[in-house]
């Protein structure tokens, strides 16, 4: 598919001057590289904005050393300035959670670590205020979106004001920001003031302690005060249950926060989308190809989503660790078959197209479809997960429209495959549910994923092994585990194939000891597992599991939870990954007789306790693939929408 530069939403002066424009209304500073495609947040953004008739241009990866020239090149806009600080926290993507630098920057071109600061939302903003004090400037993005209000941040170990006062700009838009991008727009262009816009639904402001609008009601949720938190780590736990609560609801309640004299407001958010409104948002006239200013240069992240679609947003697992619920919501807006068909071919038709789709999922891949049966009992639910600690009785689970569409795009002349790269949810194919129709189709889901969906691994997380820690993630039992893992055997087995299923487990979350790593390597050893891939617990801005780390307390009961925190916590209980190796044997002999479960050694220490081999099922997948699956889990293997996978780290 061949496309002209002025296909592309404009990035310099020059591509302006092809449009025949000499100012624009919205300048848009991304730190990731501008690729015009759908999962792509600045992309999204930027096409919304024009689809509503103004003039819009992205900048992206600024040079925000020396003269600042990149942020005064296409002048003051005529509307605001846009920060678009990347598809992750930046944090994140610069940094493992044993805080070194990642092995490359997944949304910059050839994987370079030099074209974003660090905290750009920060960085940006406060170079636009001293450039243009008088321009408006708007916040979005994951970065912002998960530090509107006061947070926990890992890589400073310190507790942060909301990110608009370290900023100093003027709005902050968090979640999916199209409709209130889009009515912000509206209200710029009809001649409001920036401080005059106070009404958006999704968006945060700060203001003077006695000019919050309407004046501090009965049904606003106030928050303990920044400095309070700082006092009493209890309070900060408080506040985040609240929080999190009505990030999670249909009719949620103002939030105000007191901070330094003056008050960050919350509004609240928007409604989930209609299948009409996300369509519409994946119809907007993307490329889908990354600007040709990047010609002969790979940027990691494109690469792994080009062949793939993304079907809903949304997710209602509401697992602790995850980020998804705080940005886009647990109710899930699912895309209508013909959308995501017409996606569908648009991919088949690029050049490099072979045949097979990567993925064709979602922040969680079989959530397609489904919600409550009564919405008027979701109208007042305010459960952070639909699936946790049981299924929700008024959730509908069938598969059966998840099933039609796969069967859609299977039918499409020239598909070869459509692989399922995004996580599934086990325990909602295990669930029994009360109508028969329902189960049935779990049943074909399962097996059909399994037999037409699957390019040799099945990846699933199942996180831990333990119970009690599997609680504090909000995630189901490892009996469900097992018993998925004897599902995926038997249908490999009647059908002839040869596939892996590749699970994946959390060291260091809160709540986990040194005992319960010890026990996760003798479970998973016992089902011939060898765990190639660790994941160190990395605390990310507003997570249920990040605030208990930082307070040790669970925010929804105040009990105490033990976390490990230094560097010899945590390598303590990551090495029993690693049971295979002999030369850790002597090291986990030693760390089990400490801990008094000396009865694990003839288990974990084959070298030590007589032979004992296990055969993995992924014992063929060498380290040539280690580093590419390692990548894939640190970027979220799926940034659609703007990154908005969760944050996970290894």
């Amino acid at each position: 598919m061949e496309h002209r530069q002025s296909d592309f939403l404009p990035t310099t002066k020059k591509e302006l001057e092809l449009r025949g424009w000499e100012q624009v209304d919205v300048i848009i500073f991304s730190a990731d590289a501008y690729v015009d495609h759908p999962a792509f947040g600045a992309a999204v953004i930027g096409r919304t904005i024009e689809r509503e008739g103004y003039r819009v241009a992205i900048v992206p990866q600024p040079d925000w050393h020396g003269d600042w020239r990149d942020f005064k090149k296409l002048g003051a806009p005529r509307l605001f300035f846009g920060i678009a600080p990347g598809c992750m926290d930046s944090m994140v993507n610069k940094y493992t959670a044993n805080k070194r630098l990642r092995s490359e920057d997944a949304y910059s071109p050839d994987g370079r670590h030099d074209m974003r600061p660090e905290y750009p939302t920060i960085v940006y903003s406060q170079i636009l205020r001293q450039l243009f004090p008088d321009v408006p400037i708007v916040l979005g993005g994951i970065e912002a979106s998960m530090r509107r209000l006061t947070h926990y941040d890992y890589w400073q170990d310190c507790l942060r004001r909301p990110i608009l006062c370290d900023s100093g700009a003027d709005l902050l838009i968090y979640g999916m920001g199209e409709k209130p991008v889009a009515e912000l727009c509206r209200q710029l262009a009809a001649g409001k003031g920036i401080g005059e816009i106070r009404n958006v639904p999704q968006t945060a402001f700060l203001t003077q302690a006695g000019d919050v609008p309407g004046g501090i009601g009965p049904n606003d949720i106030v928050l303990h005060s920044h400095e309070e938190c700082l006092a009493d780590k209890r309070k900060q736990a408080e506040n985040f249950r609240h929080i999190e609560e009505e990030s999670n609801r249909i009719h949620a309640q103002r939030i105000v926060q007191a901070v330094g004299g003056k008050c960050v407001v919350v509004n609240p958010p928007y409604p989930p989308m209609t299948t009409a409104e996300i369509d519409a948002t994946y119809d907007l006239p993307y490329t889908r190809l990354p600007h040709p200013k990047y010609k002969g240069k790979r940027i990691p992240a494109y690469e792994m989503i080009k062949h793939s679609v993304n079907i809903h947003r949304g997710c209602f697992g509401g697992c602790a660790f995850c980020t998804i619920s705080a940005h886009q919501g647990k109710f899930i807006s699912s895309r209508s078959k013909e959308s995501i068909l017409k996606e569908v071919r648009q991919v088949m038709q690029m050049d490099d197209f072979k045949g097979y789709l990567s993925d064709l999922g979602g922040p969680s891949a079989n959530m397609y479809g489904m919600g409550g049966r009564d919405l008027s009992l979701c109208e007042r639910c305010k459960r952070p997960s639909c699936i946790n600690p049981q299924i929700c009785p008024n959730l509908n689970t069938d598969h059966s429209q998840l099933l039609d569409l796969y069967h859609a795009v299977d039918a499409l002349p020239g598909m070869k495959k459509s692989f399922i790269g995004s996580g599934v949810r086990y325990d909602l194919l295990l669930h029994k549910a009360k109508d028969d129709k329902t189960n049935l189709a779990a049943r074909q889901y399962t097996e059909e994923l399994i037999c037409k969906h699957v390019s040799g691994r099945l990846k699933v997380a199942p996180e831990h092994t333990s119970d009690r820690v599997l609680k504090l993630m909000r995630k189901p039992p490892f009996s469900q585990f097992e018993e998925f893992k004897k599902t995926f055997d038997r249908i490999n087995r009647e059908h002839g194939l040869n596939q892996q299923l590749i699970p994946y487990f959390i060291s260091s979350h809160p709540g986990c000891h040194e005992a319960d790593m010890a026990e996760l390597a003798v479970k998973t050893k016992r089902l011939n597992f060898h765990l190639e891939q660790v994941q160190d617990f990395t605390p990310t801005p507003m997570t249920v599991s990040t605030e208990t780390w930082y307070t040790g307390l669970n925010p929804y009961t105040m009990e105490t939870v033990y976390s490990a925190r230094s560097q010899a916590e945590k390598l303590a209980q990551r090495q029993f990954f690693f049971w295979y190796k002999p030369e850790e044997s002597r090291n986990i002999e030693r760390s089990l007789r400490s801990i008094g479960r000396a009865d694990l050694i003839r288990e974990l220490c084959p070298g030590l306790g007589g032979p004992h081999r296990a055969y993995s099922a992924n014992a063929d997948y060498g380290k040539k693939h280690k580093d590419e699956d390692n990548r894939t889990k640190h970027s979220g293997k799926k940034p659609h929408d703007g990154g908005r996978g969760r944050h996970r780290d290894h």
